[in-house]
């Protein structure tokens, strides 16, 4: 069955009872046409590349899930689109590429940063360390030289 992922950014303004709700009005409509939700992604309030009906931020949701009824997406793109509380939407059928990415996301296996251990058994970190350098010297200005005119008078 094809996987597909919904991406929209909900109206600010709104309570947060109000985006809730939002959401769940389109995880039902899933629900109601045989699909069955994968994962939904909250990425939370977020900073707008470019102001949209005069906001700078939005909450933004991301919805994965599967469906077989490929024409469902025309009706919950018309939703989407007649819906006053979504400022954008996305959707995009994902290939499995884009599965397994979502997949090894979900499981931390991208998007962390695992710091590593820089420590050599038995030694200290500050032992095996380079000094640092001395601090340079800020430039120093050249001199001004005043240039004299002489007017010899006759």
């Amino acid at each position: 069955m094809p996987h597909y992922e919904v991406s929209f950014i909900v109206d600010p303004v709104l309570s947060g009872d109000e985006v809730k709700s939002t959401v769940q009005t389109y995880k039902e409509m899933i629900g109601n046409e045989s699909g069955s939700i994968v994962h939904v992604d909250e990425m939370g309030l977020r900073a707008l590349a470019y102001p949209i009906n005069n906001r700078s931020t939005g909450v933004y949701f991301c919805i994965e899930y599967v469906m077989d009824n490929a024409p469902f997406n025309g009706k919950m793109e018309l939703a989407l689109k007649r819906d006053e509380r979504i400022m954008r939407y996305l959707t995009v059928k994902l290939d499995k590429y884009g599965v397994k990415y979502n997949e090894d996301k979900r499981n931390g296996k991208i998007g962390k940063r695992v710091k590593k251990d820089k420590s050599v058994e038995g030694v200290a970190p500050e032992a095996y360390m380079r000094p640092t350098s001395a601090p340079v010297a800020a430039p120093v200005p050249a001199p001004i030289v005043k240039e004299e005119i002489i007017v010899e008078e006759e």
